[in-house]
């Protein structure tokens, strides 16, 4: 009986641990697919453009020059409309928290008539795709004398109603009765919001952070439709720009896109579990 339990459970264990390998093997095929593209520009960036490629395998052969990289740094704007995008990210980053973190806590703590309504009216926003709002939200920047400016290129993205469905769920997790107690003992709401609400919310606020920082990074439709001058231009839309002036030639332009991902690679080395804990919400809301 005992040789025939230990059989049992050595045939299960061998076939976890042929299913983990099959999984572990079908993971790092589609992992190669998802990051290839990625090494094929690395390689890009470091060839001559004069060097030809008469077969594919060419294109990760020396010999490797940095020539590129002094181009694009030194002769295109790149440097500028790298700055324009880390400066827009950046506040559009911090106010989207500041401001998404209050209106979530106003609906998941402070009870007031309408609340639930206005919650529902942020989850119909999800619905509504980016592409439907573009006219009316060009006309409305357009009468306020925004077009062209920094101010225009950050305000209309700083209310998400992802973000803040999220905020929202998460702060109703947080327990009544820590808020109570303030409340009686004389405390504010910003009391409760600084002192209370902030200090339990930083897993959340992290991941709110950094989707906003990245949506607001690899924004390309409205800076395109938003700026006019190339020196207002951010990489999303100077790097395709650039692209329609360069010769036929791939090694700067991927120069120049690699460029623009080094950020997007590091803060996905620094958060990755935070991104991962972002994408897993957002899922969430289907």
């Amino acid at each position: 009986m005992k040789t025939k339990t230990a059989a049992r459970i050595s045939g299960r264990k061998r076939r976890k641990n042929v299913g983990s390998l099959v999984l572990t093997i079908i993971s790092l095929f589609f992992a190669v697919i998802a990051l290839f593209p990625i090494i094929w520009g690395l390689f890009c960036s470091f060839q001559s453009e004069s060097k030809q490629f008469p077969d594919i395998w060419d294109w990760f052969k020396p010999p490797y020059t940095i020539s590129n990289y002094i181009y694009a740094l030194t002769k295109t704007n790149i440097a500028r409309w790298f700055l324009n995008s880390l400066g827009i990210a950046l506040v559009s980053t911090v106010l989207t928290v500041i401001i998404t973190t209050l209106a979530a806590y106003a609906i998941a703590k402070i009870p007031f008539k309408g609340s639930r309504a206005v919650y529902f009216y942020c989850m119909i926003g999800m619905l509504v795709p980016g592409e439907a709002t573009i006219v009316p939200l060009f006309i409305e920047v357009n009468s306020m004398n925004l077009i062209n400016t920094y101010a225009g290129l950050i305000l209309p993205g700083l209310a998400s109603s992802m973000n803040m469905i999220i905020c929202v769920s998460f702060f109703r997790g947080l327990p009544d009765a820590l808020v109570e107690a303030v409340r009686i003992d004389g405390g504010g709401e910003w009391t409760i919001y600084r002192k209370i609400i902030l200090p339990l919310s930083k897993p959340i606020l992290s991941t709110t952070a950094i989707m906003s920082f990245i949506g607001s990074w690899n924004n390309y439709l409205w800076p395109l439709l938003c700026v006019f001058t190339e020196e207002m231009y951010t990489l999303p839309v100077g790097i395709p720009t650039f692209l329609t002036v360069a010769r036929p030639n791939y090694a700067v332009p991927m120069t120049m896109n690699m460029v623009a991902t080094i950020p997007a690679i590091i803060l996905y080395i620094i958060f990755e579990k935070q991104i991962t804990q972002g994408i897993s919400m957002e899922g969430i809301k289907g």
